[in-house]
């Protein structure tokens, strides 16, 4: 199923699209962190429950997780071919060789949602880029937990753009300031739930585009560390509580990575694509 967040006469409510994905049908949670900790069997009663039904162009689209609970976990370098063009980038901030996940932290204090800005903070970021990106939602309590059962721990997935300052980013010899500016994670467009997908890992084909100029173009099957090894490591002493987001790193594709550099400014609309979850559109502000 494919859940979103939406508001409805000023009101902020959660619900499950319609087949056809014209309309939402309002489910009775709280918020999507409510829902997400629900129980599977309370979830479907409550979508068999739903009756009434909302056609999408009478509501506006929120964030799916408008305000993580936690800061989303991100994972750096996951794709050999991002590997490469980071390190022609800027071989100090980002070399080739890592036997080991990146992992670092970006602060949401709310999430961008579909059709929503991008800020360019002008004055503090000169180098804004975009990061397709297919992130992971934690469905329960997660600690110490195996890469043999970490599927059992997904609830869904969802796109997620790691916007990043790259002059921050690589001022600061790390990446949390450079990615948690304000209006930096548009997340959207819904949460597909992991029994969507008929393989796991889904090997999804993950896409960018600029302006209608295709940027990114890979599949999600070639990341370096796949979702149960960041699972399995991340769990290892740090509890994951419902809700948590993980994004899993971006392909090649990304405007460092050109010839020259390409980065956005304000005007440019920036498209995320993921197969079997939807498009992520928003403009540049």
């Amino acid at each position: 199923m494919k859940l979103v967040t939406f508001l409805h006469d000023n009101k902020e409510a959660v619900g499950v699209l319609t087949e056809d994905g014209a309309a939402v049908r309002p489910l009775p949670f709280a918020d999507m962190n409510a829902l997400i900790q629900a129980s599977r069997e309370a979830l479907l009663a409550a979508v068999k429950g739903a009756a009434a039904t909302l056609p999408l162009s009478a509501v506006t689209l929120l964030a799916p997780i408008p305000r993580p609970r936690q800061d989303v976990i991100c994972l750096g370098i996951n794709y050999k071919a991002h590997t490469e063009e980071a390190a022609r980038y800027s071989s100090e901030a980002f070399t080739k060789e890592r036997p080991i996940p990146i992992n670092f932290s970006k602060r949401v204090t709310e999430a961008v949602a579909p059709e929503g800005d991008i800020e360019s903070h002008p004055g503090l970021v000169e180098r804004l880029d975009y990061e397709a990106e297919l992130a992971v939602i934690i469905g329960k309590t997660a600690k110490n937990v195996m890469a043999e059962d970490a599927a059992d721990y997904i609830f869904g997935y969802t796109i997620l753009n790691d916007v990043s300052a790259r002059d921050v980013q690589t001022a600061h010899k790390q990446w949390y300031f450079g990615k948690s500016l304000d209006g930096f994670t548009p997340i959207g467009p819904c949460i597909v739930t992991a029994d969507e997908f008929e393989t796991y890992p889904p090997r999804l084909g993950i896409r960018s585009f600029v302006n209608g100029e295709k940027r990114q173009d890979s599949n999600t099957g070639l990341q370096i560390f796949d979702i149960d090894h960041v699972i399995a490591e991340l769990s290892q002493g740090m509890t994951l509580k419902a809700g948590t987001l993980i994004a899993t790193g971006t392909p090649a594709g990304v405007g460092m990575g050109m010839d020259p550099p390409q980065f956005l400014v304000p005007g440019d609309v920036v498209r995320c694509e993921i197969d079997g979850i939807g498009t992520l559109t928003n403009p540049v502000r």
